[in-house]
């Protein structure tokens, strides 16, 4: 709906016969929400009314307006750029995390690659990534100065006499800002790249940690290499050996490179040859720290052969002082004490409640010929072994009956699991020797 406004003017007289005092009517269209009684005017007389002052203040008004959207326009370029540095920012902290990830998951496939035979392949230097990041913070941190530097200035509301817009300083909030937001990338670039610095450096001490492992590998490679190639000129194959102890002494022994893990059952067989007397001795003992006789076999005086496990007692019917070759099997469980005794594939005897609910410790060692006081020392002559030993094999658990005959008679070949009859695990000390010997012909053509 339109509203009209309507006012009475003087008519101006048309002829002398009209009324001078007559009167007319103008109407003019009020703005919607106007109140009837503002006496609005006509256009005409509104333009007509304008005075210099009021164009004055017209232009004033238009240049404040185009200043302010000047100003508008810079907030939010300056809030685009602000933008894309906290993405880029957000980019470097992605990048450094991925790096960190990978640098987790490069040493896990690191250690699986150890296992494979890489012959030497190394790391890689991450020199290139750190340039790379110190080349962008330094192009952010230039953009960032720049960006102050230009922005140090702006379009102001403050117009001058002439209509011309004048430069006046950023506000300080937003100058304060700024310098924060330029600090806090600085340093949590910075950081990073310190970050980086540790990372390579962990990287050169983990490729030097690999070529010493390489290295240790081939040199343990080379050493078992030179061990078989001595073996292999020795004896016609590795097991078909004895070791001799000639004389009562205390010096006289062999030794087991390989030790014992704990176990709860265990099986031990050999060949022994002794004529020897008052007893054979002690063809072999195992000690622990904390008890030298954690196992041990032994024949001294005139005592018959006994078996100690954890210096524990049980006496064995075996006779082997014939100076003739024997097979010997002693069989032990924890679950007991129960033990079993075999002499050329027969089981001779049995019992129980030796050392009952025991584990046999691990870590020990493991000595031939010589009952230990300590572990690995401290021997006594008078309970040396004396004579031939041969085929000495160790398992975790208690054969079989028919497994132990197999070996008796020769029909079966069963290295031990956790000591093997082997040239390269054992050591001769104080004038012991190894030789070669088919142990199953040496005992056919003697019998």
């Amino acid at each position: 709906t339109l509203s009209l406004s309507c006012a009475g003017v003087a008519r101006e007289p048309v002829g002398p016969s009209q009324d001078a005092t007559g009167s007319r009517f103008v109407c003019n269209a009020i703005p919607p929400g106007a109140e009837p009684g503002c006496g609005y005017g006509a256009s005409v007389n509104r333009v007509q009314s304008s005075s210099p002052v009021e164009d004055e203040l017209r232009n004033t008004i238009i240049q404040l307006r185009e200043t302010i959207l000047q100003q508008k326009e810079t907030i939010v370029s300056q809030q685009g750029t602000i933008k894309e540095l906290n993405s880029k920012l957000a980019r470097c902290e992605a990048a450094a995390d991925e790096m960190a990830q990978g640098k987790s998951r490069g040493q896990g496939s690191r250690r699986k690659e150890y296992g494979k035979n890489t012959m030497g392949d190394l790391p890689r230097d991450p020199s290139e990534t750190i340039d790379q990041l110190g080349k962008t913070m330094q192009s952010l941190k230039g953009r960032l100065e720049n960006l102050e530097q230009q922005s140090l200035r702006l379009p102001s509301s403050n117009v001058s006499a002439g209509g011309v817009s004048a430069l006046t300083p950023l506000p300080p909030e937003l100058r304060q800002l700024l310098r924060e937001r330029l600090g806090a990338l600085e340093t949590q670039l910075l950081r990073k790249v310190a970050e980086l610095e540790e990372e390579k450096s962990q990287l050169y001490n983990e490729t030097a940690a690999h070529r010493q492992r390489t290295e240790s590998a081939l040199n343990a490679l080379m050493e078992r290499i030179t061990e078989l190639e001595k073996s292999n000129n020795a004896f016609k194959s590795p097991e078909d050996f004895k070791v001799s102890f000639p004389l009562r002494t205390n010096y006289l022994y062999g030794r087991i490179k390989k030790s014992l893990p704990e176990m709860y059952a265990f099986t031990v067989c050999m060949w022994l040859k002794s004529s020897a007397s008052p007893g054979i001795g002690t063809p072999f003992s195992y000690g622990v720290p904390g008890q030298a006789n954690e196992i041990v076999l032994i024949e001294w005086g005139n005592n018959p052969i006994e078996l100690l496990v954890n210096d524990k007692v049980a006496q064995l019917p075996l006779s082997v002082s014939d100076g003739r070759w024997h097979h010997i099997c002693i069989t032990w469980t924890t679950r007991d004490g129960f033990w079993e005794a075999y002499q050329d594939g027969e089981r001779l005897g049995t019992g129980d409640n030796l050392a009952p609910w025991h584990p046999i410790k691990p870590g020990g060692v493991i000595i031939l010929g010589q009952e230990q006081d300590i572990v690995g020392g401290r021997f006594d002559a008078t309970q040396a072994f004396v004579g031939e030993l041969s085929q000495f094999n160790m398992w975790d658990r208690v054969l079989r009956p028919v497994d132990i005959i197999g070996l008796a008679n020769c029909s079966a070949y069963m290295p031990g699991n956790v000591v093997p009859w082997v040239d390269a695990n054992v050591e001769v000390f104080g004038g012991a020797s190894k030789a070669a010997l088919e142990i199953c012909e040496d005992r056919a053509f003697n019998s």
